[in-house]
């Protein structure tokens, strides 16, 4: 099986935030989270909460969302050419999609590939992290609680952070763009 993170990796940009941005464009009442998301942001950053805790801080927004699950069809419906044509065209139905992306949200496109998914996990009615954000050495764990690691053919990510994960594959690929490079 071939392992990917999501976002910048077979996805052209951050998800997360294109979807944010989206549902900005249709309800602008969401703004009133900016203080909020900014503060947990630079709380973040200057170490005094996790990214975990960040996150769900961010993700708060989205309780105000009518409809969400179709609002998520719809972007995905939008957004879906952002999935860079290389991940298309050697897309396998074993593949596995492992990114700090919500589940939920992450659900409908890897379903539409007929992909597996590990996300984290986020309740949408609230946007609290259920669990630690599955990034870094996060994934690594969440991925062995589903499958073998020595079952990992090839991993491809855009960033280092993941070398927790990209450690157990026979062969892993630094995404930069369109370009792929060896680890």
């Amino acid at each position: 099986m071939n392992v990917y993170d999501f976002d910048k990796t077979i996805y052209d940009g951050d998800s997360s935030v294109d979807f944010y941005k989206y549902c900005l464009k249709n309800q602008l009442g969401l703004m009133k989270h900016w203080p909020k998301q900014t503060k947990a942001m630079f709380d973040y950053k200057r170490g005094k909460i996790t990214k975990t805790e960040m996150k769900t801080i961010f993700y708060e927004y989205m309780a105000d969302i009518d409809n969400l699950n179709k609002v998520i069809t719809d972007f995905w419906n939008e957004n879906r050419k952002k999935l860079k044509p290389w991940y298309l065209e050697q897309r396998r139905d074993d593949d596995v999609i492992v990114s700090a992306s919500p589940e939920f949200f992450l659900k409908p496109i890897c379903d539409e590939l007929n992909i597996h998914l590990i996300g984290s996990v986020v309740d949408p009615r609230n946007g609290k992290n259920l669990r630690p954000n599955c990034y870094g050495a996060e994934k690594v764990k969440r991925f062995e609680e589903k499958f073998d690691l020595k079952d990992m053919e090839e991993f491809y990510s855009d960033s280092y952070s993941d070398d927790p994960l990209a450690q157990y594959a026979t062969k892993s690929f630094l995404v930069k763009g369109n370009e792929l490079l060896d680890w």
